[in-house]
């Protein structure tokens, strides 16, 4: 995985070298999806390289591109460049993300190469949102990343990269203009590369062995739920520890709305591969504690917005109690 943190630091550029090294020592290699942005230097790099016909398909009314994805695994190769594994896939597609066709790929044997920006990874979609101002839509499951058999961080300084935006090798000079007057600010990009460092560090660091450590987050309806999922995994993550998820049914039924805010946090937490526990009791704060008590949680995270907190802060000494406000920009 070639990992940046913004377009144009040369993400595809180095997969592309990668390919053509590959080639040279008589890999079977070829390209699956590739993503030019009109960038001259990076079309040339395709020079020599198959590159599998994308497959199109018709959405309302309009002909999209996608990776052919059965095309890949009928002819394969030994190893197949895949370009913007964050994408998301029309309506009508066979999968909905990239990055499942690329498991697919992976499970019929193909090795793969694939680029992504660090805004893109799950956990640090709340981060990336109070650094930038712009929360990103495509995002990736940390589990995935961290599947990756080898990170390769491509770097640039924020400055060079604004010199290539102004020479007009990123995008062209309308849109390259609107970029530097938005997202691509030093500030925003200083932030994105540190985030981007700090992860390769983390992956790096990634084989180290189960910690004792256990983090429950406890899950209701309230918004602030999703940026709390972020913030406990992303914590589980770097200590290498279990993370579970808790939510505590209080009798009543819930109006539709609330229910399935509750349904969609519970789905969202395990798409992140988080353990998830539905509870039935009247007391929630009760509930919470022997739930972390029977399963030896040495950490909870709980929102601000929640009723059980203060209670949870009292009566859990033995537990460290993280009580998380929603960020406001």
């Amino acid at each position: 995985m070639y990992l940046g943190y913004a377009a144009g630091v040369g993400k595809t550029y180095q997969m592309l070298d990668e390919a053509h090294k590959l080639r040279a020592s008589g890999v079977d290699v070829v390209i699956g999806y590739f993503e030019a942005h009109g960038r001259k230097d990076t079309i040339q790099k395709t020079e020599g390289l198959e590159i599998i016909p994308r497959q199109k398909i018709v959405y309302r009314g309009a002909t999209f591109e996608e990776m052919d994805t059965q095309a890949i695994i009928d002819r394969h190769p030994a190893v197949c460049a895949v370009d913007e594994f964050a994408h998301t896939n029309v309506p009508g597609s066979p999968r909905a993300k990239r990055w499942e066709d690329v498991r697919l790929i992976q499970d019929a044997g193909i090795d793969v190469l694939t680029t992504l920006n660090v805004q893109h990874i799950e956990s640090l979609n709340d981060q990336v949102w109070q650094v930038t101002g712009v929360r990103p839509r495509e995002t990736v499951p940390d589990w995935v990343v961290g599947e990756a058999d080898e990170i390769v961080m491509v770097d640039v300084t924020p400055r060079a990269l604004i010199h290539r935006l102004e020479r007009g090798v990123v995008y062209g000079p309308a849109k390259a203009q609107q970029a530097l007057e938005n997202f691509f600010t030093e500030t925003n990009l200083t932030a994105l590369r540190e985030l981007a460092i700090r992860q390769t560090a983390h992956q790096v660091e990634g084989t180290q062995e189960k910690s004792s450590e256990r983090i429950l987050i406890h899950l209701t309806d309230d918004p602030s739920t999703a940026m709390l999922i972020r913030r406990g995994k992303r914590m589980a993550d770097y200590l290498n520890a279990e993370c579970l998820a808790v939510y505590v049914a209080q009798g009543s039924d819930l109006p539709a709305e609330r229910k399935k805010a509750v349904e969609r946090h519970l789905g969202f937490a395990r798409s992140l591969h988080i353990e998830t526990t539905v509870l039935n009791a009247k007391d929630a704060a009760k509930a919470i504690a022997e739930f972390a008590r029977e399963r030896k949680v040495t950490q909870l995270f709980i929102s601000q917005n929640s009723k059980a907190a203060h209670s949870l802060v009292n009566n859990v000494r033995e537990i460290q109690v993280t009580v998380v406000a929603e960020r406001r920009r």
